[in-house]
C-alpha cells in the first residue's frame, strides 16, 4: 500500500510540472483537468467502496434475520431490496458527479 500511495503522490508531482510550464500558470486549464480527473475517480472509488459495505451489511442482516424467522423472508428481502436500490442510487449519484467534473467541468473559465 505505501509503494502505491509513493507512486501516486510522484505522479501528482509529474502533473503539477507539466501545468507550470503552460503559459496559463500554475492554475491553469490542464492542472484543473487533471485534478478534476483525479477528484472523481478517488470520490467515485470512495462512494463504489462504501456502497459495497453498505449492501454487504444489508444482505447479512436480511440472511441472519430469515435464518432466525423463515417465515418472515419473502418480507426481509423486499426491505433489503430497497435498502440496496437507496445505496445503488448514492453511488449513482457520485457517478454523475464525477462525469459532470471531468466533462463539463464548471472550474475552467470558458
Amino acid at each position: 500500500m505505501k509503494k502505491i500511495l509513493v507512486v501516486f503522490f510522484a505522479s501528482i508531482g509529474f502533473a503539477f510540472a507539466a501545468a507550470t510550464s503552460s503559459k496559463t500558470g500554475i492554475f491553469g486549464e490542464d492542472i484543473v483537468m487533471a485534478l478534476s480527473v483525479l477528484a472523481g475517480v478517488v470520490g467515485l472509488g470512495i462512494a463504489a467502496l462504501g456502497g459495497g459495505i453498505g449492501m454487504g451489511h444489508a444482505a447479512a442482516a436480511a440472511i441472519s434475520g430469515t435464518a432466525r424467522n423463515p417465515a418472515l423472508g419473502s418480507k426481509l428481502q423486499t426491505t433489503m431490496f430497497i435498502a440496496i436500490a437507496l445505496i445503488e442510487a448514492q453511488v449513482i449519484y457520485t457517478l454523475v458527479f464525477a462525469v459532470i467534473a471531468i466533462y463539463v467541468n464548471p472550474y475552467i473559465a470558458q
